[in-house]
Order: structure tokens, then sequence, then C-alpha cells
């Protein structure tokens, strides 16, 4: 047994003879707690998480590994994260359409929500994004597009990013650090925004204004943790977004 399983497994332990914990052997899981269990696989989906990323991140949140194990309170808190990093949850139509959810669109969708946060794009929902996609790939749903073919979309995408100052080019970056390193180089870009924008002082590193703006405590971007980052990211786009309010961006 490896230090984290022991670790959870001795917190579930603790939790469950607390009370505190998911359901003891042989209760039955209400109604609520049912669907928000149901929620927390959909949101998995919908933003596309990888085994791996999605146990990690349950880890963090709640110091389980899996969601049936979870407190409801541990629940709420796990579902309010998947929307801090773009889950949206939406009761939707009978046989409404569905977000496309293959690799090519979830990558897409990252994307997406990132430039929202850049403030190169003006509206983050799901329905903005197949409207570019639809342009981008002409295929009326993303989800009917020719995956071989979904590249034109991210490399649009990309194109987007690298002309806002968020640098996309991942050359000798090993592939485990890719994902990070381009988040860390999000935060450095809405940094340069709220800067030319004149909208935090001059002085003010990303640690202070997380703190200033939303609260968010790092030690430092480098040692940041990809969760850490995506608190930050969230709140620096919204930064961004008073500042297009107030007339400071465009």
């Amino acid at each position: 047994m490896n230090a984290i399983t022991g670790s959870v497994r001795l917190a579930d332990d603790a939790r469950r003879s607390l009370g505190r914990g998911g359901k003891s052997n042989g209760e039955r899981v209400s109604p609520h707690r049912g669907r928000m269990i149901a929620k927390v696989h959909v949101a998995k989906k919908a933003l596309n998480l990888v085994e791996d990323d999605y146990r990690q991140i349950l880890l963090d949140e709640t110091g389980h590994v899996s969601a049936k194990d979870c407190s409801d309170a541990d629940l709420v808190n796990l579902l309010k994260r998947f929307e801090r990093i773009g889950f949206k949850a939406t009761a939707g139509k009978p046989g409404g359409a569905r977000p496309a959810s293959h690799p090519g669109a979830g990558k897409a969708r990252a994307l997406w929500i990132s430039l929202y946060q850049l403030g190169v794009i003006h509206n983050d929902s799901e329905a903005a994004l197949e409207a570019f996609a639809r342009r981008q790939l002409k295929c009326e749903r993303l989800q009917w597009a020719n995956q071989a073919l979904t590249y034109r979309l991210i490399e649009a995408l990309k194109a987007m990013a690298q002309r806002a100052g968020w640098d996309q080019g991942l050359e000798g970056v090993a592939t485990a650090n890719k994902v990070i390193v381009l988040k860390r180089r999000l935060v450095e870009a809405q940094m340069e925004r709220l800067r030319a924008a004149e909208w935090v002082h001059p002085d003010w590193d990303v640690r202070r204004t997380a703190r200033e703006f939303g609260g968010v405590e790092i030690r430092s971007i480098l040692s940041a943790t990809l969760p850490e980052l995506d608190d930050v990211a969230r709140v620096l786009g919204r930064a961004i977004g008073d500042a297009k309010a107030a007339g400071k961006l465009k």
C-alpha cells in the first residue's frame, strides 16, 4: 500500500466512525444524494477528464478517490470545483442536443473557456463554441464533425491565443508538464492584460493579485498546483471582465 492510498483509507475509516462519511453498509441512498453522484459523473464526462485527473481532483477536494465515499457536503464542494473549471450544469430539454464529447471537442472547449478568461472572446457558452466550430469545420454540430479534422478548430483557437499573448509553443516541454505549463502561461498573459489596462497596481505579482481580487492563496506561480492555477485563472478572468466592462480593455 502506498502512502496516498494508506492516508485515504485511514481518513475514510475515521470519517465513517464519526458518521460523517458516505453511506454506511445497508443504508439507502437518498434521491438527492443519488442525483449529486450522477451529476459528478456527468461533469466528469462533460469535462473529458481522464481517470487519473478525475481521481486527483476527487482526492484534492474531498480526501476520497470515489464519489460514493464522499459526504453530501463533499459532493457539493466537488461539483463547485467542476463548475470552476468549466462544467455548466443545465437542466436541458428532453431530447435536446448534448455537448460534443470526443477528445478534440474537449480540448477545444478547454481552450474556449481559457480564451474567455483571457478576455479574447465575449461568450464562453457551449452554443458560442458550436457556432465558432461550425464556421471552422463546415459541419452543423461539433459532435458530428470528422475528428481527424478537429485540429483545424484547435489550431484556430491556438492562433487566437497566440495573438493575445498566450504562448502556445511547447517544443521541448515534457508531455506530462504541457497542461500546467500552458496554464501558467495563461495566468501570466492575464496579468499582462491587467497591467496594460492599469487595473492592478504595477508592483503586484500574481500572488498578490489573486489574493486581493479573489481571496485565492498560492505560494508562487511556479509552485502552484493545476487546481490552484485554475482558481487563479478564474479570478483574473473575472478581473479582466470587470476591466472590459469599465472600458479599460477591448
